[in-house]
């Protein structure tokens, strides 16, 4: 074998067909490229700003575009201009947005208003409960050993709720004031919208134009891809979550338990959040069901689980599928991390942002995988027979 004569020799031979030392380069050129931007980062705070300038009303556009672009293209199949039947939506969901004003927001916040005021009550009839079932005296110590009052600690909790709550419906302007963002993006979803749904398809072809020629074909399948975990995702989650509030709020009435609709509600938002939802919602209605009666909290429990049969054997199959191919421990691990990283926003965001950079960096990796010879199969070696 011929040994290498000059630098570039050795090069290629030490370094670039080593695969262990070729990771280890460009892991490093990653950092060094991170530990830069990082020295740099104020020339990223504008754009930082208008990323969250216009996060919320995107996002918001994006959920009630991908709700209602399945009717539009349905209603532009039947002959009819997606300009006519965008209007059509626009009116009918003005229409439904008042009569829940007129009718079913009174109801509501009165229900909430009626469980904050009783939420001291239930916490002393939780409490009694509770040290009727290990015992009142062995209950005391444990409070007295770790100098915690569970009753003024709730009836602060209470209050400063009930404060926060008269001031949000007494004090208009100041409510008004703390929302600014959330209201002037929920004003400019519908315009954003009426564009997106009226010229929507031809947003894929105008991206692809600042793509190379040779990469279009790939970055349409992985635009295609992310589109398709989105919409599936986005669509059943709010169609699963919204079944479950109805189902609920039908079982809590046929057993009479108190603040049916709100519970419901309650259950039904919370429920967009995989695996964690339901563990969630599930809690006021326990304490108000144990507080009512044990009867009454036998009963909740199996209007419960008749709903989460329901929905985990016949609902969420036939609406969510197995589009996402994620495992729910991954789901779990993905929710936590968003959660401790971004908040609120984080956990709703979790899933659906982890199916759209899974697509991303699977084809990444395909790609890299089929322009490197690091993946190559080793060509068997003839056995020699002799």
């Amino acid at each position: 074998m011929k040994s290498p004569t000059n630098w570039s020799d050795r090069f290629r031979l030490f370094f670039l067909n080593n695969r262990f030392v070729l990771v280890l380069l460009v892991l490093l050129l990653i950092g060094l490229n991170i530990m830069v931007f990082t020295k740099v980062s104020f020339i990223f705070l504008p754009f930082i700003a208008l990323i969250k300038s216009v996060l919320l009303p995107l996002l918001l556009t994006g959920v009630v575009f991908y709700l209602l672009n399945p009717i539009v293209d349905y209603m532009e199949s039947k002959k009819v201009k997606r300009v006519y039947s965008i209007l059509v939506l626009y009116l009918l969901i003005i229409g439904i947005i008042t009569l829940l004003f007129v009718i079913v927001v009174p109801f509501i916040r009165g229900q909430v208003e009626s469980l904050i005021q009783n939420v001291p009550r239930y916490s002393r009839e939780v409490q009694v409960q509770f040290e009727r079932l290990i015992g009142s005296g062995y209950f005391a110590q444990i409070q007295q050993s770790i100098n915690f009052d569970a009753v003024s600690y709730i009836e602060k909790i209470t209050g400063r709720l009930t404060a926060i709550v008269n001031n949000a419906w007494t004090s208009i302007g100041a409510f008004v004031g703390a929302v600014t963002e959330v209201i002037l993006a929920i004003v400019t979803v519908p315009f954003i919208l009426f564009y997106l749904l009226k010229d929507g398809k031809q947003l894929p072809q105008f991206i692809l134009k600042f793509v190379p020629t040779s990469l279009r074909g790939q970055t349409y399948t992985v635009m295609t891809e992310m589109n398709n975990q989105i919409s599936s995702y986005i669509r059943g989650q709010i169609i699963v979550s919204f079944c479950i509030g109805v189902l609920l709020y039908i079982g809590y009435l046929i057993i009479g338990l108190d603040y049916s609709l709100v519970l419901a509600i309650f259950a039904a938002s919370t429920s967009i959040v995989p695996y964690l939802g339901p563990a969630i919602a599930i809690t006021p209605a326990l304490i108000i069901a144990i507080v009512t009666s044990p009867i009454m909290l036998l009963k909740m429990i199996i209007v419960w689980t008749i709903v989460q049969l329901i929905e985990g054997k016949f609902i969420s199959p036939q609406i969510m599928g197995k589009n996402l191919h994620i495992h729910p421990i991954t789901i779990i691990f993905v929710i936590l991390t968003a959660g401790k990283l971004f908040g609120i926003l984080g956990i709703i965001l979790a899933v659906p942002g982890y199916a759209v950079l899974k697509v991303i960096v699977t084809h990444l990796f395909h790609w890299f995988q089929n322009h490197s010879s690091l993946y190559e199969q080793p060509a068997e070696q003839p056995v020699d027979r002799t």
